[in-house]
């Protein structure tokens, strides 16, 4: 016999857990499944979580980012203010091109700042503690972790996981692994990124980044030191994900080796790290006490994936002259009913989720209309154009 819920969320990084907050709301019926032993294992355990505007002149991914970011400050701020450090963060540029890039985006600034030093402060920046947050927004749900879904399938109204669970409705929020997402426009980018936490006997008031992100420090009475976080490496290994996918796949990747990221790598990075952080300020008496990997999932055009899943196969079936790049009107897309997801968040994981999971709550329990540069739809009609 299957368990049955109304919601099943897949993946129990960020994304999931404000996905599971949300529904939580609506819902006594939801169950939260990772590989795991608990949230915030994967990339969104490795994350330095650091909340910060993105500069630069008016795009479409620059107002999404600015509105999550009001949203999420606020929502972290106001539910788990405990776990936020509203200090601010100081934007340093790192060459003479680069400051000469800040100029040029005053007047597209979206927040207050004020120059401070070599760079520019702005008041909105913050770092969270990745695993509170996490913690605190899955605690109303059921749970199954140390739980692999092998395969899931759709019989009659009922989506199947292995052959334990059934739900109405399943979320997928699986990050750098989407094996279970049969669906060959849903690309993702995996970059692999290393933080790093050290005691230090300086004491830094503010969040800073410049080629890296340091934080600001909390005093640890046992050590008689503080704590600062620095983060974080980008890596985009040159092993294919479609062919091996066990990196992704590794449960508590941090706690066993990984096949691409290998020892030798966690060690120059952690070097590369201090050096980038001292650049910005200089750090004594330092301890390594905490080294976190994980794979970030972006996708091939950096905006978010959110939504039902397009699918692909019966909209082809149905109107095949879309494989000649004829122009797709809303009502020629399938979707897959039932099946959402949550993904592509990349870098920004604790900006964007709980904006983007509100939005994706609304959606499934409102029926409220999402923003469609953030569907699966873009992608799907891109690929389809070139799919002969």
């Amino acid at each position: 016999m299957f368990k049955t819920y109304d919601y099943i969320i897949i993946g129990a990084g960020i994304a999931g857990c404000s996905t599971a907050y949300f529904l939580s709301k609506h819902s006594k019926s939801v169950l939260l499944i990772d590989r795991n032993c608990d949230v915030a294992q994967a990339a969104s355990g490795a994350a330095g979580a650091f909340l910060s505007p993105l500069l630069g002149k008016e795009n479409k991914f620059k107002e999404l980012v600015s509105k999550s970011l009001k949203f999420s400050t606020s929502f972290y701020k106001e539910n788990i203010p405990e776990e936020i450090n509203n200090c601010g963060v100081v934007r340093i540029p790192k060459n003479e091109e680069d400051r000469k890039k800040f100029e040029s985006y005053k007047p597209f600034m979206d927040f207050p700042y004020e120059e401070e030093g070599e760079g520019y402060f702005f008041e909105i920046g913050s770092q969270v503690n990745a695993y509170g947050i996490c913690n605190f927004l899955a605690k109303n749900v059921e749970k199954a972790f140390d739980y692999e879904v092998n395969n899931i399938k759709k019989e009659d109204d009922k989506w199947l996981v292995n052959s334990d669970y059934q739900a109405k409705n399943l979320i997928l929020t699986t990050g750098a692994d989407v094996e279970l997402i049969e669906e060959d426009y849903f690309k993702i980018r995996a970059v692999w990124g290393q933080k790093i936490d050290v005691y230090t006997s300086n004491v830094i008031k503010k969040n800073y980044h410049k080629e890296c992100s340091l934080s600001s420090s909390k005093f640890i009475k046992e050590k008689n030191k503080n704590r600062v976080s620095i983060g974080a490496t980008h890596h985009r290994l040159t092993c294919d994900v479609d062919i091996c996918n066990l990196c992704i796949q590794g449960a508590n990747i941090n706690k066993t080796s990984s096949h691409s990221y290998s020892l030798d790598t966690l060690s120059s990075d952690t070097q590369k790290l201090l050096k980038l952080a001292n650049e910005i300020q200089k750090l004594d008496d330092v301890e390594v006490c905490d080294v976190k990997v994980g794979a970030r999932a972006s996708s091939v055009d950096y905006f978010p994936m959110l939504g039902k899943l397009i699918d692909s196969e019966k909209t082809i079936k149905e109107f095949p002259h879309l494989k000649n790049g004829s122009f797709i009107k809303d009502e020629m897309l399938s979707s897959i009913d039932n099946l959402f997801v949550l993904n592509g968040v990349g870098g920004r994981g604790y900006v964007l989720s709980p904006y983007l999971a509100k939005n994706l709550v609304d959606h499934i329990i409102k029926d409220e209309e999402l923003n469609k540069d953030v569907t699966t739809q873009r992608l799907f009609e891109r690929w389809v154009k070139k799919h002969n």
